[in-house]
């Protein structure tokens, strides 16, 4: 029987775009299970911070770089990822990432000290790192303009969902042994079962990997065209063959890039590059992480238990969830450009307003803020307001800008050093977040709303719009 494909277009039954946007989706949430450990494995150690405090003596300090080693790898990883990626193929890429989130659920589950448990930290970091620059490469080559806002924001709504299962995960393990520190099931602590439920979803990642298809650019890339049009004909049809002549003219040459390639302009690297690098770093300077690392210790930090301080962040994780759903359904229609800027705004009000009640809360007996009343309430109200303004701008849409904005030739290897860059700003903020509420909150959370400021200005400034343009006009 002739292939649906080979049928011409006006012969074809009209449920055919349905069929192949349906294959596109499946690629791209198998792919995207990346990105739900990237989120997982970076959030799981939230519910873990004070039991570790406790057993291993650590320092503010050391305990700012346990939390942190991971984005260490992290880096690493997003660094070497781009040219593991255009030298074997996104999808092997995407298993080794696999293998490295295994070792570093076991390993993390059994360290006997901080040094070991950083170490461990660091092999999951270079998993993270790889599937932070694979899976939205990986989704933006292989799917239609008309759909790659969406289903890149489907990275982040994989991040997003493995946070709130890492600390709905967390706040369950709790629950049942009565905390992170004590003895749960067969006598084995609670913060060592934090860390081995990583192992489903990783296992399920590198499985998963193995039966999606190549990046038809990719394969342009290595002249294996015969087998980009295969992968093509499944996922747009009789625009195949056009589709790959337009790949092959984009990228001009065979060759696997090199950093050399991005040089250029007066700062030593091409424009497209820079922004890249910033928008990137931006992500995190506003400080979103500090809401998923530590969060249960912040509010536990000014006056709630350990059991409110883990609910009141399972809530936070699915405001999370929710508004990543709103960018999903925005960012093809209104754009990347006016995402971005009404996020910028939102975050800059809340976090002002977090840094002014840190700042005036009056002190306890031990020196801490006390947040009480409407105090407490409105701090509430504000981080989570501040997620959901983060939740559907520059959570979802620096991911998406990253995996389309840069050209077809340079794509892996820009991204790679965007990444990098991201994971290093990402380190810096949890590693001082520590030691900058033992100065104040007020402080910490002030410095966080003035890099929300400047995002609103690089925005308005730098970025352009994406939307609805091929990748090889990019």
């Amino acid at each position: 029987m002739a292939d649906v494909l080979d049928v011409p277009a006006s012969r074809r039954p009209t449920a055919e775009p349905e069929i192949h946007a349906g294959r596109i989706i499946i690629i791209s949430v198998v792919a995207a299970i990346g990105g739900f450990l990237f989120g997982f494995d970076t959030a799981v150690i939230n519910g873990t911070v004070g039991a570790l405090q406790a057993e291993f003596a650590a320092s503010s300090w050391a305990l700012g770089l346990t939390v942190s080693s991971a984005l260490i790898g992290s880096a690493i990883g997003a660094f070497s990822a781009g040219h593991v990626a255009d030298r074997h193929g996104r999808t092997r890429s995407m298993i080794v990432a696999s293998a490295m989130f295994t070792l570093s659920s076991l390993g993390s589950g059994f360290a006997f000290s901080l040094w070991d448990l950083s170490f461990w930290r660091l092999v999951g970091g270079l998993g993270v790192g790889a599937a932070s620059v694979v899976v939205p490469a990986y989704i933006a080559e292989i799917a239609p303009a008309h759909l790659r806002g969406r289903l890149a924001s489907l990275q982040q709504l994989a991040i997003v969902v493995g946070i709130f299962m890492a600390l709905m995960g967390d706040f369950a393990i709790a629950w049942a042994t009565g905390s992170a520190s004590k003895p749960g099931l067969f006598g084995i602590t609670g913060w060592r079962w934090m860390f081995f439920s990583g192992l489903p979803p990783a296992l399920l990642y590198g499985l998963g990997a193995i039966f999606i298809p190549e990046s038809p650019r990719y394969l342009v890339a290595r002249g294996r065209e015969q087998e980009a049009l295969t992968v093509l004909r499944d996922i747009e049809g009789d625009t195949a063959p056009s589709k790959v002549v337009e790949i092959r003219n984009s990228l001009r040459t065979h060759y696997t890039p090199r950093l050399a390639d991005l040089k250029g302009g007066r700062f030593g690297l091409q424009p497209i590059v820079w922004v890249g690098i910033v928008l990137a770093m931006l992500q995190q300077f506003v400080g979103i992480n500090v809401i998923f690392y530590y969060s249960s210790v912040l509010w536990q930090a000014v006056g709630f238990s350990e059991h409110d301080s883990l609910i009141i962040t399972v809530i936070t994780s699915v405001t999370n969830i929710v508004t990543t759903l709103v960018a999903i359904v925005f960012v093809d229609r209104l754009g990347r450009k006016p995402l971005l800027l009404i996020g910028s705004v939102g975050m800059a009000l809340t976090l002002g307003l977090l840094a002014y009640l840190f700042g005036t809360a009056p002190l306890d007996a031990a020196g801490k803020p006390a947040l009480q009343g409407a105090a407490g309430t409105t701090a509430l109200l504000a981080a989570n307001l501040y997620v959901v303004f983060f939740g559907f701008s520059w959570g979802p849409v620096v991911w998406v800008l990253l995996g389309e904005m840069f050209p077809n030739r340079i794509r892996a290897i820009a991204l790679s050093v965007a990444a990098m860059m991201q994971w290093l700003a990402n380190f810096a903020v949890s590693a001082t977040f520590p030691s900058l509420k033992a100065i104040g909150l007020g402080w910490a959370y002030g410095l966080y709303a003035a890099a929300a400021v400047f995002s609103a200005f690089f925005a308005a400034r730098y970025i352009k719009e994406t939307k609805g343009r091929e990748l090889e006009s990019m």
